[in-house]
């Protein structure tokens, strides 16, 4: 580790996971204090590692040179993460706040569960992408797979691509915004009209994201509220 340097002056920490062990980062990373100076962080040697810096807590940055695993970034709050790679199932699950940003490809479950913060994912998204998301905004400049957006409660979801099968099944208050061709919709999602609010919300989005398509280009999709309530009526679509 670099010395302890004067407040107020950052310092950068390379951290290679081939010299020191996955459970010694996490720790480490878990440990910052909020007014650390090593703000800084960029792992070497990923090597598809499983839950690479999980459970951050302070906005440092954290680069990470290569693919990883499963979880990467859960939990996230407050830290800015980039995946210089691929990564598994759930990246940025549960994630409350910051940013994680993937350059890559990412697996099933991206974003799952997250309450709060932006992730981008600069490639494809697979299955249940944005699966029960609970407030997190997330943006996917390729495509996604089947069953996105399952559950979805609240929150933002942009596919600068194609959606696949079933997408916002189940869905609640989430904003669903696609640019390309949806498979077909889940149970009580349907296409909804784009108003000046989701038009600032979009293009915010894009602008974040680095995107300059127009928000014109975009559908939006919402929840029909057919199940909110549980009606005899509608027993076939639970």
């Amino acid at each position: 580790m670099s010395a302890v340097l004067p407040k107020n002056m950052e310092s950068t920490v390379n951290f290679d996971l081939a010299a020191a062990s996955l459970r010694e980062l996490n720790a480490t990373l878990q440990s910052l204090s909020p007014d650390t100076n090593q703000t800084a962080w960029t792992i070497l040697n990923p090597r598809g590692e499983h839950a690479l810096a999980v459970g951050i807590t302070v906005p440092v940055s954290v680069t990470i040179n290569g693919h990883a695993g499963y979880y990467c970034a859960g939990m996230n709050d407050g830290a800015a993460v980039t995946i210089n790679g691929n990564v598994g199932t759930g990246v940025a699950e549960n994630m409350m706040s910051g940013l994680v940003h993937v350059k890559g490809d990412a697996s099933q479950s991206a974003g799952a569960t997250a309450h709060g913060g932006l992730l981008i994912i600069d490639g494809n998204a697979s299955a249940r992408c944005g699966i029960s998301m609970k407030g997190i905004d997330i943006v996917v400049k390729g495509n996604v797979g089947h069953m996105s957006a399952f559950m979805a409660q609240s929150g933002n979801f942009v596919i600068c691509g194609d959606a696949g099968d079933a997408l916002g099944d189940s869905l609640y208050e989430a904003r669903i915004f696609v640019k390309g061709k949806v498979a077909s919709l889940g149970a009580d999602c349907e296409k909804k009209e784009m108003t000046e609010e989701d038009k600032t919300i979009l293009a915010n989005l894009l602008q974040k994201a680095g995107i300059e398509d127009s928000v014109e280009s975009f559908t939006r999709y919402g929840s029909a509220r057919t199940l909110y309530h549980f009606h005899v009526d509608n027993v076939g679509a639970y």
